[in-house]
């Protein structure tokens, strides 16, 4: 069971106690960090996701990420959460957007990393592949109704200050 701290619209910690699963009451949120991983040669990672998987089940997403644990910030989620779907280790985020929708607060961040490009970590149950795109695969990529909407909608203002969307 995964639990999370629950929080006002203008994140305000409450203390009530939100369990993943469960309907989030009406006007309390969670927190959600997601990240865009740059690798120093300038390709960008996106991994598939599982075929099992509720939401966009087989897409690529440009992010890795998720919900922030009970007691955690968004800069331990984040730290996490790339680690366990990918196995990289970062410790430098820059936060490159932020978002409110229906019971959840985003974080975006964006990360450039130097790690052996092969040393990519499959997250049993969450992803089943991975693949680092070159700067113009990616810029296609994320054009294309292949990218997940959602995704690329968060880091809309990211992506257009980079010259990236169309």
């Amino acid at each position: 069971m995964e639990f999370w701290d629950a929080y006002t619209r203008d994140e305000k910690l409450t203390d009530k106690v939100l369990v993943r699963g469960t309907p989030i009451p009406e006007g309390l949120y969670h927190l959600t960090c997601e990240v865009l991983v740059r690798h120093v040669d300038g390709t960008y990672l996106c991994m598939k996701r599982s075929e099992k998987k509720h939401l966009y089940p087989g897409y690529y997403e440009a992010t890795s990420g998720g919900a922030a644990q009970r007691g955690e910030n968004p800069l331990q989620c984040i730290r996490r959460e790339l680690l366990e779907e990918t196995g990289i280790i970062c410790e430098n985020f820059e936060q490159v957007g932020h978002n409110i929708s229906h019971d959840t607060i985003y974080y975006e961040f964006a990360c450039t990393v130097d790690c052996d490009k092969d040393s990519i970590v499959l997250q049993e149950g969450e992803t089943t592949a991975y693949r680092w795109m070159t700067e113009e695969e990616f810029i296609d990529f994320l054009n294309s109704d292949q990218a997940i909407d959602r995704q690329r909608a968060r880091f809309e203002r990211y992506f257009r200050r980079l010259g990236y969307l169309a």
